[in-house]
């Protein structure tokens, strides 16, 4: 397996797939997974002639079950450390959910000044701000984050278990097409990360305000999400994303759900490649 080490001293875990002079696509997991949630997009892209990379955000994974630096600036930093060991150019960047946060930071902070990054993308991404504040009064809730708090400190299998039966892929709609394995996958990648890092992520993802970052971009960016969204409200993310952004696409799918990239592969595919190509 292959790793890098942090200037924290932390090993972070990457695939690194394809042609070394291809273009690079970088994919960032969302909470509380891994790499591997990747692997459809992962395969898709290699058979389209690009490099593909995906690492383990740090206590995620295989990456190091550190106690400290569970925020967004240490995620961006951590990316940082893999993009500069592989001395990758010219990248896409392509951040699921916490991973679009991760994005967003990452390409303000890093990737725009060292000039490594082409275009972004993000997917049911969390920025601008997700918990309710009174200059964010479309957020959700401080109580409901709480809430995933003391579920996950109670009995974390049976949360990640719920989390993935219901609302991650829509599975609690009426009508759902499950997938027993998505689950046990989704299931899987969230017990073999550290506790403590997706306990003290759930602050960073939620509480984590990334106007700044939005504003900072000037790359292209494709904006995806589901209009049936149950984890990271449309309204109060993509809407806002497009408009904080001053080189956005949007694209809304009718009824698609969180993990959208998961239960519609082909259709999420398709709009990536045309936008990666254009």
């Amino acid at each position: 397996m292959s790793f890098v080490t942090t200037n924290d001293d932390v090993s972070i875990f990457y695939k690194d797939w394809g042609p070394k002079d291809a273009q690079p696509i970088f994919f960032h997991h969302g909470w509380p997974l891994s790499a591997d949630d990747w692997d459809n997009q992962l395969l898709f892209f290699l058979a389209e002639g690009f490099r593909v990379i995906a690492s383990d955000r740090r206590g995620h994974g295989r990456s190091s079950q550190v106690s400290d630096g569970h925020d967004m600036d240490y995620y961006a930093a951590d990316v940082s450390a893999v993009v500069e060991h592989l001395d990758l150019r010219n990248v896409i960047h392509v951040g699921h959910s916490t991973g679009g946060g991760q994005v967003a930071r990452y390409v303000a902070k890093y990737g725009q000044p060292q000039g490594r990054v082409a275009k972004a993308v993000l997917i049911s991404a969390v920025p601008p701000l997700m918990v309710k504040t009174p200059e964010n009064p479309g957020g959700t809730p401080l109580e409901v984050f709480d809430g995933f708090r003391k579920a996950l400190a109670a009995n974390r299998a049976q949360f990640y278990l719920d989390v993935a039966t219901g609302p991650f892929y829509g599975f609690n709609r009426t009508g759902a097409e499950i997938s027993q394995g998505t689950i046990q996958n989704w299931w899987r990648q969230g017990m073999i990360g550290s506790a403590k890092a997706h306990y003290e992520g759930i602050k960073a993802f939620s509480e984590t305000d990334q106007t700044d970052d939005l504003k900072a971009i000037t790359v292209p960016v494709l904006i995806l999400q589901g209009d049936d969204d149950q984890v990271v409200p449309y309204k109060n993310a993509s809407l806002l994303q497009d408009e904080l952004i001053s080189n956005s696409t949007l694209k809304v799918y009718p009824g698609y759900p969180h993990g959208m990239h998961t239960t519609h592969p082909d259709t999420i595919n398709k709009d990536l490649l045309d936008f990666i190509r254009s």
